[in-house]
């Protein structure tokens, strides 16, 4: 190991100690240094965020593209007055815009959080309780797993083994008389 070296605030001599290899950030090799570059490094807190296709997974396709037709439709033979029809249409399309974001400005923050928590939580619990729990199960019923398959090969091979030499010279023969 060999570093770089350095005096801090208080004017103690200090070295840096660097890997061979060199670390993530700094790589010493080039093969190294190519291979981080070659990978893009995203960080998850800021990425660009799409503000047009604001679903790209489609979540709510199913379930919110609610249109005034969807809701509201005279049928054959029984209209209002057109220009009823079209302020009616919108009344609706302009109030369900400006309620939606004034509910998103609202309550859009405070349920962020709120799910931002939860699920914090969730992963928290998944990562630090769930798997721990069950990957300590499979190594404790391997244990049993392994005495279990001693016993059935043990006791019942023998005994099926005996069974199917029993009925194997059962010949079984279907005449048809006239």
């Amino acid at each position: 190991m060999s570093g770089t070296k350095y005096v801090d605030s208080e004017g103690f001599l200090y070295t840096a100690p660097v890997r061979e290899q060199g670390n993530i950030y700094k790589p010493n090799n080039k093969m190294m240094a190519d291979e981080l570059s070659e990978k893009a490094v995203h960080d998850v807190h800021t990425k660009e965020i799409d503000l047009v296709n604001r679903d790209p997974k489609h979540l709510n396709d199913d379930v919110v593209k609610i249109d005034f037709e969807d809701v509201i439709a005279e049928p054959e033979g029984t209209h209002s007055f057109d220009g009823i029809w079209k302020a009616s249409f919108t009344t609706f399309t302009v109030t369900k815009y400006w309620f939606y974001r004034l509910l998103s400005a609202i309550f859009g923050i405070p349920m962020a959080l709120i799910w931002g928590i939860y699920f914090a939580i969730l992963s928290f619990l998944h990562i630090w309780a769930v798997v721990p729990c069950i990957r300590s199960y499979l190594i404790e019923i391997q244990c049993i797993s392994r005495v279990y398959s001693i016993c059935i090969h043990t006791f019942c091979d023998p005994m099926f083994e005996a069974i199917g030499k029993m009925f194997s010279s059962i010949r079984a023969t279907v005449r048809k008389e006239i």
